[in-house]
Order: C-alpha cells, then sequence, then structure tokens
C-alpha cells in the first residue's frame, strides 16, 4: 500500500477515537466551568501543569525509545517490550512512595497543607499513566489502531461519567449524611477533588484493560538492553523537560508573578478554560503524532523517504490551517462551551490555536535527530524555546497577563521550529516545499483577518455564520485547486 495511504488510514482510526474522547472531555470543561468557580478551576489548571511536567520525567523518553530499538533489525520487539515496562514499573512505584512519605511537607510547599489528598491522588494517576505509556506504545507498534483507539474512548468515557456523578450526588448525599465514610476521601461540598479522583480511578480502568498486553509476552529483563535505550531516550527526557515547560510554564508561574495568589487562581482559572477551546488542533496534532511516529520510523530506510517526508509536511499544514480557520471564524461558537464568567479571555483562543499549529510543525521537524540518532541535540532545540517562554511570561503577565501566557507558546514554537530546521538541514536534510507551507499559512491568516475586519461592522450572529463558512470554502477551493489533485493521485497510488 502506498505509505501516504497507510499513514492516513491509521492516522483516521487514531484520530476518530481522539475527536471523540476529546470532544467528549470538552464537553466536560463546559460543566467543570459551570459547576466550579474561576479560583477552583485554576487550581485544577496548576495541578495539570504540574503533572504534564512530571510525566515527561517519570517516562524518561521510553515509548520513543521503545519504538527505535523494536524496528531495529536483529531486535526482539518482546524484549524491549518487556524490558522498557519493567523499568517503567520501577521507577513509577519508587516515584509513588516517595510522594507517599513526604506527603504533608510537600502538600504545605505546593500551598495545599489542607488538601494532601489532591496531591496523593495525583501522584498515583502519574504513577499509573507513566507505567501503561510503553503498553500503550506496544499496541500502536503492532498497529493494533483500533484496540488502542477503543481504550483511549473507554477511558475518556468512565472518567466523564464518574466525574459528573461526583459533582451531581456527592455534595448532596454528603449534606445529609454527616457521618458518612465518604467523607473521609470528600469534601463535603462542591471540590475540583472530584476531578482528581475521577480521573484516577479512570487510570486504574486502563490499567486493567491492558493487563492481556501487559502479561502476553514473556517478562524478561535486560541490563545491557536499557543502557543503550536509556542512552538514547534520556536525552529526549532532558528535552522534553524544557519541552513540557514551554507548554506548561505559565501554568505554574501564574501564582508567583501577582501579588494576590487568589486573583492569580482566578485568571489562570479563565486562561485554562480558554486555552482548552484550541482543542482541535491540539487532537489533531495528537492523532497525527500517534500514526505518524511509527510511520516515520517504519519507513526510514526506504529509499524515497524523505520526499514523502516533506509531503507529510506539507498536507499537515494545510489541514491545520483549516482547522485554525474552522475554530477561529466561528470562536463565537466555541466561546460558549465556556461558562459566562470564563469568556472574558477568548482572544486568546485564535493564539494558542497557531501556537498549536507551530507546535505540530515542530514535531514534523523533530524526526531527524530521533532517526539521526542525534537526539542530544533535541536539548538545544527545545532551551532555545524555553527561554522565549520564561522571558515573555516573567515580563509580560505581570503586564498583560494571560494575554501575555498565550502569546509566549507563539513565540517559543516559532523559534523551536526556526532552530530546528536549520539543524535539520546540515544534518537529516529534507527538501521541504517551504513556498508551499508559506502560501498556505499566509492565505489562512488573510482569511482571518478579512474576517476581523468584517466583524466591525457589527454583522449578526447568522452573518457571521455564514460569512466563516464563505470564506471556509474558499481556503478548501485554493487548497484543492492548488494540491488536490495531487493529494488524491498520491493516496490512490499503489506499489
Amino acid at each position: 500500500m502506498n505509505p501516504l495511504k497507510r499513514l492516513a488510514g491509521d492516522t483516521a482510526i487514531y484520530g476518530f477515537s481522539t475527536i471523540v474522547a476529546r470532544l467528549i472531555n470538552y464537553l466536560l470543561v463546559a460543566y467543570h466551568t459551570r459547576v466550579l468557580d474561576r479560583a477552583q478551576y485554576g487550581v485544577f489548571t496548576e495541578f495539570y501543569g504540574y503533572a504534564t511536567f512530571l510525566l515527561v520525567l517519570l517516562t524518561y523518553g521510553m515509548e520513543t525509545g521503545f519504538f527505535r530499538f523494536s524496528s531495529r533489525p536483529g531486535q526482539r520487539p518482546d524484549a524491549v517490550f518487556s524490558t522498557s515496562m519493567l523499568a517503567l514499573f520501577t521507577t513509577s512505584a519508587l516515584f509513588l512512595g516517595v510522594i507517599a512519605l513526604n506527603l504533608s511537607g510537600l502538600s504545605a510547599w505546593m500551598g495545599y497543607p489542607a488538601n494532601r489528598s489532591y496531591v496523593l491522588q495525583m501522584a498515583a494517576i502519574l504513577a499509573i499513566d507513566a507505567f501503561t505509556a510503553v503498553p500503550f506504545a506496544r499496541l500502536r507498534f503492532l498497529r493494533r489502531a483500533k484496540t488502542f483507539a477503543l481504550f483511549k474512548l473507554l477511558n475518556v468515557l468512565f472518567y466523564v461519567l464518574i466525574s459528573v456523578a461526583f459533582f451531581t450526588f456527592l455534595p448532596a448525599y454528603l449534606a445529609e449524611h454527616p457521618g458518612s465514610f465518604l467523607l473521609r476521601f470528600f469534601s463535603p461540598g462542591v471540590d475540583v477533588g472530584y476531578i482528581f479522583t475521577a480521573n484516577l480511578l479512570s487510570s486504574l480502568l486502563s490499567l486493567a484493560l491492558l493487563l492481556p498486553v501487559i502479561f502476553g509476552v514473556k517478562l524478561s529483563f535486560s541490563g545491557a538492553l536499557l543502557k543503550k535505550m536509556l542512552v538514547y531516550s534520556l536525552p529526549l527526557l532532558v528535552a522534553g523537560l524544557p519541552g513540557i515547560a514551554n507548554d506548561y510554564l505559565d501554568r505554574v508561574l501564574f501564582k508567583h508573578l501577582y501579588a494576590d495568589p487568589s486573583f492569580a487562581l482566578d485568571q489562570l482559572g479563565v486562561y485554562g478554560a480558554n486555552a482548552k477551546l484550541a482543542v482541535l488542533m491540539v487532537l489533531f496534532v495528537q492523532m497525527f503524532r500517534y500514526a505518524a511516529e511509527p510511520f516515520f520510523f517504519s519507513y526510514a530506510e526506504k529509499t524515497d523517504a524523505r520526499p514523502i517526508f516533506a509531503k507529510v509536511m506539507k498536507y499537515f499544514v494545510i489541514c491545520a490551517m483549516l482547522i485554525f480557520l474552522l475554530v477561529s471564524l466561528n470562536i463565537d461558537i466555541f466561546a460558549r462551551f465556556t461558562g459566562k464568567d470564563f469568556r472574558e479571555g477568548v482572544a486568546v483562543v485564535p493564539v494558542m490555536l497557531f501556537a498549536n499549529l507551530l507546535l505540530g510543525v515542530v514535531f514534523n521537524l523533530s524526526m531527524w535527530y530521533k532517526l539521526s540518532e542525534k537526539t542530544k541535540y533535541a536539548v538545544y532545540i527545545t532551551l532555545s524555546g524555553l527561554a522565549v517562554t520564561v522571558l515573555v511570561n516573567v515580563t509580560f503577565i505581570p503586564l498583560y497577563g494571560y494575554h501575555a501566557a498565550a502569546w509566549a507558546h507563539f513565540f517559543s514554537y516559532a523559534v523551536m521550529a526556526v532552530v530546528s530546521y536549520a539543524m535539520g538541514q546540515k544534518f537529516y536534510p529534507v527538501r521541504y516545499d517551504l513556498k508551499a507551507i508559506g502560501f498556505y499559512i499566509l492565505v489562512g491568516l488573510g482569511i482571518y483577518a478579512v474576517f476581523v475586519c468584517c466583524r466591525c461592522f457589527d454583522l449578526g450572529f447568522a452573518q457571521k455564520t455564514a460569512l466563516a463558512a464563505v470564506l471556509l470554502l474558499a481556503y478548501l477551493a485554493v487548497a484543492f485547486l492548488r494540491d488536490g489533485k495531487a493529494l488524491v493521485s498520491a493516496y490512490r497510488q499503489r506499489k
């Protein structure tokens, strides 16, 4: 089968489950911003900022290392899977034990001395998710996309159902039963901790679903193999930490850049809710990554690999700009998914959409150091982005609040894309169609500029929706006239 068609097929499967799961989760954001106040949602945003950073630390690049070593000629994939999984189990268990032994001090240091359960539950979630990263990666390696998609979908459905059930029934039940043993685990009023408990239960469900995958191979451990994997993967960890800091540092910094911590959490709640309105771009990049990473590794040795990689980048940008326009031109519709108290921050959505588009470009470009095994250069790329993130956030958040945080993402990813491209052309040159990529970005931004100008004429809701539809069709027409026939021909072609 044509490689682009295979990649598109896998992306569609991953994409369906990811889109459905994220959209369901997206509706939960709408629910949470109606049952929680802005400060409580700020707590949720802060904790998941820490969690994302720690998850990179706890997986230490083993997911990508698993793909790389399982694809090597003469290497038994089962041995790679077993070794990497046992390593993650050991480190995850140690992490959870350390947190449990130092729970009081850690909770006080984070500013939540009366909410130690928040910290413990988040630690348990991270330990489980880190351990299950490689079993999920094995499903992708085996191209069991449907099983992977089903498990992820079940996880989200369970999380949503439990979360809604907690907020709907627990406060009233605990108020009527003041002696209930459940008060040992839950706050008597509406509490953000319900989200953490629901997440923990859904992570346990994923672990249970993955047990046949975990025990489907003979468990064995090779210290020599682990050493080789760590040599390959640890630079990805070092690179991943500043990379995650690029994504989530603003969530952690908010409380430290405002004199009033309560006001900081309030603003962080607004920012966190509106940043999630860019979910369509985030999930597109994620589903593309799920399918593209194993594809890039498996196709790297083919003679036409680099021209194919260049085409993948171009088509990625075409699709990503379509998503940017879909959300940005219909922002009044998407804004309704958040509670009224959160909608004042909707202006950050287009910025976050384009920033995440750039992040997808960075992922495409990052394959050069993974395929050439020069992963140490990932550190330089992400540090360049982190320097921009720190500079913009620290300098401008006290002046412009969460607007500065959104623009920090944009400038950080833009710098990373430029640095990665320059290095990649030296060590693993791919002739990307920069003219076409630039063309689609300029066309998309030009269409958005036209829409913004037209909004100045006080258009009604129906008029704005009709205008958005016309402009979207215009972009699609341009894309089809320029590249549509070539894409259809490449997709239909078989070897």
